[in-house]
């Protein structure tokens, strides 16, 4: 790795962590940030210290296996969380743990987080994720992020809170304000009485807009490119292991499905029922839409 300034991204651990402090993100001694500065060495945030209040010379050095190498006070109980992401995920310099209260609402419920409601969160957040619960601080509570690390950049850890990473701290902490402010959206429109979803069409707009600015999505692949792409499929076949649902906010729409390698299905009169009903839903919104 290039060389890098130690003083300055401790600086800006210690700033980002007043951020999540001043966002009731990390109440008392919660939360943890890393930043990778070499093969084998993490920055990472002590325990038992206000994230608030932070200053460089508080900031400890670990290797990728968790020891640590240097600070006065002791490395976070959580390391193996960030260390284990960062193992996954080499092109990962940084990662931010905190318990941001919407979101870990979220969490708490095991509330699967609905799709294509906001062109922001479809752009930039894509399907969030829900792990599988395990006592925090072990190897085996690291470990209930692996089938999804590569998959996404923030992930709500289940009945304990999120984790979010990136190239640098600052983008790190991004993902997770995000998805926040959008669990608090989903919850205010809860209270208005429903929410509404895209259309299939709109919503493969905003993924080939995604595609084109070169942010990566799951549903742009060709194995899911014919999915629900609303309906959570990137992770659902996790809900099962994970004790997550959909309780408190109704399905989506469906896109139809055409997985079928006959060329007989594909042609067969009920699959040309079904791309008639589309285009026909899909003309009536747009004529709808046109006030015609």
């Amino acid at each position: 790795m290039a060389h890098v300034n130690l003083h300055k991204i401790k600086q800006e651990m210690c700033e980002i962590g007043r951020r999540i402090y001043n966002k009731g993100f990390a109440a008392g001694n919660d939360g943890n940030i890393t930043y990778r500065v070499s093969e084998n060495e993490v920055l990472c945030t002590p325990t038992m210290i206000s994230k608030g209040f932070m200053v460089p010379e508080d900031i400890c050095l670990v290797d990728m296996e968790g020891k640590q190498l240097a600070g006065a006070r002791k490395r976070t109980s959580e390391v193996l969380l960030h260390l284990t992401i960062m193992k996954e995920r080499p092109d990962i310099k940084s990662v931010v743990h905190c318990h941001p209260p919407h979101a870990t609402a979220f969490a708490v419920a095991r509330e699967a987080i609905p799709q294509c409601i906001l062109p922001e969160i479809e752009v930039f957040l894509g399907d969030v994720p829900i792990t599988r619960y395990e006592t925090p601080g072990g190897q085996k509570f690291a470990d209930t992020v692996l089938p999804f690390v590569k998959k996404t950049n923030v992930m709500i850890l289940a009945n304990h809170g999120t984790v979010s990473y990136g190239e640098t701290v600052e983008k790190a902490y991004w993902w997770t304000e995000i998805l926040d402010a959008y669990c608090r959206i989903l919850m205010l429109a809860r209270d208005l009485g429903h929410v509404q979803y895209f259309n299939p069409n709109e919503e493969r707009e905003l993924l080939e807009l995604k595609d084109k600015w070169g942010w990566k999505d799951p549903r742009n692949t060709e194995e899911l490119k014919n999915c629900d792409m609303c309906a959570n499929d990137v992770f659902r076949e996790s809900w099962s292991y994970t004790g997550v649902d959909r309780r408190a906010f109704p399905a989506p729409p469906t896109a139809p499905r055409t997985t079928s390698s006959s060329p007989a299905a594909a042609s067969s009169p009920a699959a040309s029922n079904d791309q008639e009903a589309l285009v026909q839903m899909i003309t009536e919104r747009v004529m709808a839409a046109l006030g015609k």
